[in-house]
């Protein structure tokens, strides 16, 4: 008699709760989106972004070149500030973009050593290798920054 009446009991109960569940108002969130001072610094660094990237190319002829010296000032002095305005503008970036983005930054930044190291020891094929992955790794991380119309 008992066990019958815990069933029943525990039937009401679970009425009661899908009744309390079904009834409450579940809070929609705005997903997050760019303040426009952030679209303003953003658009900023994007245009500093595309003068690097022309800064970048310049590594093929200096590399194709054998031409170490350029290729160390260049990555060491142009584009040396390049490695703070891409966390710079990671840290901008939505928090879904973050991670990929300062990762994106640390993969380039790991080409361009690795193009370094390879003047040192005057390997064209490695030096040409990182030069590839560096452009391909610095046009992925520009696909993360939004669109901010002067694109």
């Amino acid at each position: 008699m008992i066990g019958r009446y815990r069933s029943i009991l525990a039937s009401i109960l679970a009425l009661v709760m899908v009744f309390l569940v079904s009834c409450g108002t579940a809070t929609a969130t705005k997903p997050p989106t760019y303040t426009s001072v952030q679209l303003e610094q953003i658009q900023d660094y994007q245009s500093r972004l595309g003068v690097f990237r022309n800064r970048m190319t310049e590594l093929e002829t200096f590399i194709g070149n054998r031409d170490w010296n350029n290729v160390r000032s260049l990555i060491h002095g142009p584009l040396g500030q390049l490695r703070q305005d891409m966390g710079y503008i990671s840290r901008q970036l939505l928090p879904k973009d973050q991670k990929a983005a300062l990762q994106g930054a640390r993969d380039v930044f790991g080409h361009l050593e690795a193009i370094d190291a390879a003047g040192d020891t005057g390997n064209l094929e490695v030096a040409f290798a990182n030069y590839r992955e560096a452009l391909k790794d610095f046009d992925a991380f520009t696909a993360l920054l939004p669109a901010t119309g002067s694109n």
